[in-house]
């Protein structure tokens, strides 16, 4: 793409958020204190801990009471913001789209999906949004069959997609907001980097990885090194320097690339994501194998790394029918299809897949989770799974198979829930309905998307 998604930023504003940025670390967050060896568990990155130490999905949680949100109870009934929560939990609205979440800022863009939160160090945050606007290169992802035809026209129409920044300040309050990517077409996940910036995914056949300033001081700059595809979501493991990635098509690819050594020096608290080696994930046999438990995999070299995959499939590399989020965790690696509503989990140590979560064959003894999403997890070894479509859940995946609902948006069937991201604290996650908006009685249904806020109680069941 050769459109420059440069910024015109305030500069009272910048320099008023530069005094504040990123001085917290994951280390010195409370709720983070049991997860030792990682950089930002929340943000899909970080490092590990002994093997001993976790769970079955990588997690410190070593019985059902030490998970923070497995007994919370049932569901009660919609608030008046239009989520179902269990007893002690409550819900806002911090931005709305085409509206200005404060005084003075930037309105909220349309459409928000993906999400991550970038702290401050005087304890405020940063929380950082997609905006899947579809543009031409829509068209080629949609129909695959016009995808030789709207790849260039793509080149020379800029995208209405983009990312913008929500700043919270220590108290929750919503401070300002502002664009830190434009000119983009249908942005969907990313990940905060372990260096704490941004990294916003298209998903288009010839969708790139942009890397986001947090405050929108410098301009988002792509990443082609990342590849060219229908980037869906990435998750870094920062001790290993890998980037996995996600492709959401029907015959879509798992990624990883690796830096070279010079773009990611061992001494360099950061990659500079220009020089690597994109590569492809293989199975051994017959992945269908992965539902009744590890498959072994390997890595092959993708062919033509610097034009669009697919156009240069490797037929011998496994296919995954609609990736969705990706998330890294010592030593393991989670990700969703949409296509055939599974959740995955590589384990890196011992290079072997499997299916944790699979709808039709009913692996979880309550099977309430379809249209898997976006996926988050928190330090214990919980994965959050949003929900596109399905009942507009985000359900929480244990590693025995059992699933809780942790909250229910209604009135809003068209939407799909997105951006599961926690405050610094753990005190608040943020969640999107990227279809939501107010309604004419007051409430809430069906617009051009949303962000809520869910308040957690500090008293769960059982913890």
């Amino acid at each position: 793409m050769s459109f420059s998604p440069a910024l015109i930023p305030s500069v009272r504003r910048r320099n008023l958020l530069k005094t504040f940025l990123l001085g917290a670390s994951a280390s010195s967050l409370p709720w983070l204190a049991g997860c030792s060896g990682s950089d930002n568990p929340l943000s899909g990155t970080g490092g590990r801990v002994t093997a001993s130490e976790t769970n079955r999905f990588g997690g410190t949680a070593l019985n059902n009471n030490q998970f923070r949100f497995r007994n919370i109870g049932p569901l009660r009934d919609a608030d008046a913001n239009g989520v179902r929560t269990a007893a002690g939990f409550s819900t806002r609205v911090v931005a709305i789209s085409n509206l200005p979440p404060a005084r003075g800022a930037t309105p909220w863009h349309i459409f928000n999906d993906g999400g991550g939160v970038v702290p401050r160090e005087d304890g405020g945050w940063i929380y950082c949004s997609n905006s899947e606007v579809p543009g031409v290169g829509t068209l080629g992802f949609q129909v695959p069959e016009l995808a030789p035809l709207t790849n260039p026209l793509e080149a020379l129409v800029p995208g209405l997609g983009g990312a913008s920044a929500l700043v919270f300040a220590a108290d929750g309050t919503v401070e300002d907001s502002y664009r830190i990517l434009r000119n983009t077409t249908f942005n969907c996940a990313g990940v905060i980097t372990p260096w704490k910036t941004w990294l916003s995914c298209e998903e288009i056949p010839t969708g790139l990885v942009w890397e986001c300033d947090p405050l929108g001081i410098q301009a988002a700059r792509p990443l082609p090194a990342l590849g060219l595809f229908s980037h869906e979501a990435v998750a870094i493991d920062s001790e290993r320097r890998v980037f996995y990635m996600t492709e959401d098509m029907p015959d879509g690819r798992f990624y990883r690339w690796v830096p070279t050594a010079g773009d990611w020096p061992s001494s360099a608290a950061r990659a500079n994501m220009n020089q690597g080696v994109l590569q492809v994930l293989k199975v051994e046999g017959d992945l269908a194998q992965a539902l009744n438990g590890p498959v072994r995999y390997s890595w092959v070299n993708a062919a033509n790394p610097n034009a669009p995959q697919t156009e240069n499939r490797l037929p011998d590399t496994a296919v995954f029918d609609g990736g969705e989020g990706v998330w890294y965790q010592n030593d393991r690696v989670f990700f969703a299809t949409k296509g055939d509503d599974r959740l995955w989990m590589l384990n890196t140590t011992n290079q072997t897949i499997e299916v944790v979560y699979d709808m039709a064959t009913a692996t979880a003894p309550n099977n309430i989770l379809s249209g898997v999403d976006n996926i988050t997890m928190t330090p214990f070894g919980e994965v959050l799974v949003a929900e596109d479509g399905g009942d507009m859940q985000v359900v929480v995946v244990y590693p025995d198979g059992v699933l809780v609902p942790l909250l229910q948006i209604v009135g809003q069937d068209q939407s799909e829930i997105a951006g599961i991201a926690f405050s610094p604290d753990g005190k608040r996650m943020y969640f999107t309905s990227d279809r939501g908006g107010p309604n004419l009685q007051g409430g809430y249904g069906l617009g051009l998307g949303m962000l809520y806020e869910l308040l957690i109680p500090d008293t769960l069941p059982n913890n």
